[in-house]
């Protein structure tokens, strides 16, 4: 369907900082007039000079005419008073995330603007119901949240509160269409989309370095090299920053009345309170030289001359696949119902932690060493090892030794229930499929906000259909033994499209 230009002819952006200036260039670049209004008067014109600088630089590079860099700035005006907002037809609001704060502007436009007139929000964590309670006409009130930078971020969350009017989210679904941006449709839930569906992979990454399984490096690496994510969760909250990221954190947990699926972190809380929020002041989870993070070497390989004979556990995951890799690796596999007193015994579990395993197979603890195969060898990057606290070190090091003899980087970290990657994904997925669950928007809507406005390399869901709902599920309910946790207690979406083997996208009839 073809989307006529002009969706809202006149448009007001109340708030000139980064979120405001990027709406601004986008809503220009389409064709509205937009009036700029800041509470410091000379902000306006400080975003307006700007905007036409960064213009300029696209005609110098050749990617916009002068022609466009004259029309698009051509559309920018400065307001001097809420007031000077009357006319417009659509006003978007990207100031401070304080609800009395935004109650007070909404109430004064309300007052001044057309009854046709719509007022958005481009709040990222406060309620549309609630800032919408100080109106008198609440059904011409929603959510319209970009992300940063506007301009690149191609999806923004158009979110109706409860008394919102359908009609007024299909204007602003086709106004995104005109800019260039996926509009995605969420329930007024804590998070929303894109927030909520993120809480996911910093939570878990924390709650392993909590557990003194690895370090941060580490984290980062294996979630890089072994589901492809462009930053690791250490490198993501220093690049947002803690001063941003950990109150979102905390009001999520406390909007949701304490849900342990997205417990924050006393260490994320330390940090933020020491002021090492992050890349922004040189110090956060890495130290930052010039703008670069300092990014310790990784542990050697370590030589060994002589390797024990390899038993695999019948249970493990991949079995075959396991046993064709260290075939290829040129390990001497013994093949008997139990291993020998020499044998290096490998263990691949979904959720449990290896030293579970050893007790339940009767294995010598010594000997023992897990290996993460939730995703298939050949398609990552990195294998990843875990010892348990009686693995002895000539044990450890010959199979860091023996799974690196192809040259393919191998982390080894201490005993985890569901090591590193399958805890992530897994936690990933379930909050995914409980925010289908909960009816806050549509599995196509989910995957679409996650993909373009988080950069995961596929959706969640799409995610767990790839790995199987049903390992997925397994791998949860593990973890959930393992740790007690009801953070890991399966959704129902997950859980029964695992059972009965349908897709996570899969959505009811009726």
């Amino acid at each position: 369907m073809q989307v006529m230009k002009h969706t809202f002819p006149v448009i007001g952006i109340v708030g000139t900082g980064a979120m405001g200036r990027g709406i601004a260039q986008i809503c220009a670049q389409a064709d509205s007039q937009v009036l700029l209004y800041d509470s410091q008067p000379q902000a306006c014109q400080q975003a307006i000079d700007s905007l036409n600088t960064q213009w300029g630089k696209l005609a110098e590079k050749g990617r916009l005419s002068a022609e466009q860099v004259t029309a698009y700035g051509a559309r920018l005006k400065p307001a001097t008073a809420l007031s000077d907002l009357a006319a417009c037809d659509l006003i978007i609001e990207a100031i401070v995330e304080k609800l009395d704060v935004k109650q007070s502007v909404f109430k004064q436009l309300e007052g001044l603007v057309r009854a046709d007139a719509v007022l958005a929000t481009n709040t990222s964590s406060l309620s549309v119901t609630a800032i919408a309670s100080a109106l008198q006409h609440p059904e011409r009130f929603v959510g319209y949240h970009y992300f940063n930078p506007v301009p690149l971020m191609k999806v923004v969350e158009v979110i109706a509160g409860l008394r919102t009017d359908p009609d007024v989210c299909a204007r602003l679904d086709a106004h995104a269409r005109c800019t260039g941006h996926t509009p995605v449709h969420a329930q007024d839930t804590p998070g929303f989309i894109v927030n909520h569906a993120g809480r996911a992979y910093g939570t878990e990454a924390l709650r392993i370095i909590s557990e003194g399984i690895t370090d941060f490096a580490t984290v980062d690496r294996i979630l890089r090299d072994q589901v492809g994510f462009k930053l690791g969760p250490f490198e993501l909250l220093d690049l947002t920053a803690l001063d941003v990221s950990h109150p979102v954190m905390e009001s999520i947990y406390h909007q949701y009345y304490q849900e342990p699926r997205y417990r924050p972190s006393v260490i994320t809380a330390q940090r933020l309170a020491g002021g090492m929020v992050g890349r922004k002041v040189g110090m956060g989870f890495y130290t930052y030289v010039e703008g670069k993070a300092q990014v310790p070497v990784e542990p050697p390989v370590p030589e060994v001359h002589e390797f024990p004979p390899v038993w695999v556990s019948s249970r493990a995951a991949r079995r075959a696949d396991l046993l064709q890799l260290l075939k290829n690796l040129g390990a001497k596999i013994e093949t008997g119902a139990s291993p020998s007193s020499q044998a290096l015994c490998v263990v691949a579990p979904l959720g449990f932690d290896v030293t579970t395993v050893a007790v339940v197979e009767r294995l010598d603890p010594a000997r023992t060493v897990g290996i993460d195969l939730l995703f298939d060898d050949q398609a990552t990057r990195r294998r990843v090892l875990a010892t348990n606290p009686a693995t002895r070190e000539d044990m450890r090091d010959a199979a860091h030794a023996l799974f690196a003899k192809d040259g393919k980087p191998v982390s080894v970290i201490r005993d985890s229930g569901g090591f590193v990657t399958q805890r992530v994904v897994a936690h990933m997925v379930n909050i995914a499929s409980d925010i289908c669950q909960q009816q806050i928007c549509t599995p196509n809507d989910l995957e679409l906000a996650v993909t373009l406005g988080l950069g995961y390399p596929m959706g969640p869901l799409a995610l767990g259909d790839q790995l199987g709902p049903d390992n997925v599920l397994e791998t949860l309910f593990n973890l959930q033994t393992v740790y007690g946790d009801p953070r890991y207690r399966p959704s129902p979406w997950l859980r029964r499209r695992g059972a009965i083997g349908l897709s996570l996208k899969h959505t009811e009839s009726h």
